[in-house]
């Protein structure tokens, strides 16, 4: 046989294994409101980037065994890829489907580049028992060694049930797709059985449920291709591996730039809410905020934008719900969202109007301490650069846990209407005036006269000024262009944790 007709037969053999499961499984993937595993690959990289590894792996005489892997680029910075192949075998996962995974993963580590799972499977292959199980288990391993090292990023295409999800779970970020994608361990069916309840997928897992309730999701599309291109805007933000710095953007919004809507955004009266994005907004560059876990416990706010092209994770209390309270999911978010902007270099920026941990029986029996602990040993154990800007409200022990000088803020800034106390000015009369309140002639008049007095002294920033818990106290308009030079300045900043194989974080 000669070359020319060597060549035919690789031809003929790609053009084989292009086709999946076949055109009729194709239009059926096409009719369901989803892409084939290809298609989503051709989006998602740039154009013709796409190098795939891993063609020829067969499994009853089928051409790539249900994925598709490879590598690219992602605005010309090298990732590692899967695809699974949803028209072939349900893109369930085999043996040799497991090792297809894995080596990509392995490729990715050793070359310091991020990998992106795009996943639409059915399971397991039954048929192959332990064999299956043990391939999963082969991922979770290199998933955990990937953990801090690379960025892993998994995108929930279709179904994503039983020990598939945990791969996902231990990955950085999670999207998935109204309509189309869901994730559960168990799922309708098993759940009908044992507990006799009656959901159907999307209400046990899908994508409004676990963007909104569970928050195992962190972004939740409205079709593929929207999916796709966030992943690509996530990237932007990010390093390609730790010990590399997030890709620095050119950008020609002034970072000198004066906000005078600034001035009047933060309302006087400490009780009325606001809504703590204008101001994340308003300063970053352009405008742009990509946030992370929009619909999960919307009382703290975290995501990614840039101060003059350099990338930074954002962490604010939110006024507009439950007072800007932190509770259990809120310290939970927090502290996961720190914890991966300190593993990938990321400076933080956080903005704190808070009033306090949520009170409740349900918040103390969930675990509240341990899980608020969660968000303050994150703060404490990041090293990257970390600027705090109190806005207004730090009261109680939430001011210690939101990124405060005490647990390691590098500069920490505050407005002239930040009020800083061990509680809000009325708590505080009720206890320390308890016995002068319940003699004064007119109670009311007395505990306003006693409130006043107790603002003027507390709450305010000009004490924690004084201590040197506050830095420097700054005019509202200034924020952005003060937040930039403290960037600058802590550019070179090296401090590093004693040496240890691994904190306790409170779990």
């Amino acid at each position: 046989m000669d070359i020319q007709q060597k060549i035919k037969e690789l031809r003929e053999k790609n053009i084989q294994a292009e086709l999946g499961g076949g055109e009729e499984r194709i239009k059926k993937q096409h009719e369901a409101g989803k892409m084939t595993a290809r298609e989503r690959i051709d989006v998602l990289l740039d154009e013709g980037s796409f190098t795939e590894i891993d063609k020829f792996v067969i499994h009853n005489n089928i051409l790539t065994d249900g994925v598709i892997t490879g590598f690219g680029t992602i605005s010309g910075r090298l990732v590692f890829i899967f695809s699974q192949d949803f028209t072939i075998f349900g893109g369930s996962l085999s043996g040799s489907h497991a090792k297809k995974i894995c080596k990509i993963m392995d490729l990715a580590l050793e070359n310091g580049a991020p990998v992106i799972g795009l996943n639409d499977s059915g399971g397991a292959r039954i048929q192959e028992g332990v064999q299956s199980l043990g391939g999963y288990a082969d991922i979770f391993y290199r998933n955990t060694k990937s953990s801090g090292v690379i960025p892993q990023i998994s995108a929930v295409m279709g179904p994503c049930a039983g020990g598939a999800v945990y791969s996902p779970a231990i990955t950085d970020f999670i999207f998935m797709v109204h309509k189309t994608s869901y994730m559960f361990v168990t799922g309708p069916e098993v759940v009908k059985t044992v507990t006799h309840e009656e959901v159907n997928k999307s209400e046990l897992g899908g994508a409004t449920v676990h963007s909104q309730k569970s928050g195992v999701a962190h972004f939740a599309c409205k079709d593929e291709k929207s999916c796709l291109l966030m992943i690509r805007e996530l990237l932007s933000f990010l390093p390609s591996n730790n010990l590399e710095d997030a890709p620095l953007y050119l950008t020609q919004d002034d970072p000198k730039r004066i906000d005078p809507q600034l001035i009047s955004l933060v309302p006087t009266n400490a009780k009325t809410p606001y809504n703590i994005k204008d101001i994340i907004t308003t300063i970053l560059d352009d405008h742009v905020f990509l946030e992370v876990h929009a619909n999960y416990a919307q009382n703290i706010v975290v995501g990614f934008g840039r101060l003059n092209g350099q990338s930074v994770g954002i962490v604010a209390n939110q006024p507009n719900y439950l007072a800007g309270c932190l509770d259990i999911h809120a310290s939970l978010k927090g502290a996961r969202f720190v914890r991966f902007c300190d593993a990938f270099n990321i400076p933080l920026v956080t903005l704190v109007d808070v009033p306090g941990f949520l009170p409740g029986v349900d918040q103390e029996h969930g675990g509240i301490i341990k899980h608020g602990a969660k968000l303050l040993y994150a703060f404490a154990e990041a090293t990257v650069p970390k600027i705090t800007l109190i806005t207004r409200k730090a009261y109680g022990g939430a001011y210690d846990v939101m990124n405060s000088k005490h647990i390691g803020a590098d500069l920490n800034l505050a407005y002239p209407t930040a009020e800083i106390a061990v509680m809000g000015p009325e708590g505080a009369v009720n206890i320390i005036h308890k016995k002068e309140l319940a003699e004064a002639k007119n109670p009311q008049k007395k505990k306003e006269e006693l409130t006043k007095k107790y603002r003027e002294t507390f709450a305010n920033p000009y004490k924690a000024a004084e201590l040197g818990y506050i830095d420097e106290i700054i005019e509202p308009q200034e924020t952005r262009p003060k937040l930039i030079k403290a960037l600058s300045i802590l550019k070179k900043k090296r401090r590093k944790n004693p040496p240890k194989k691994h904190g306790n974080i409170p779990l």
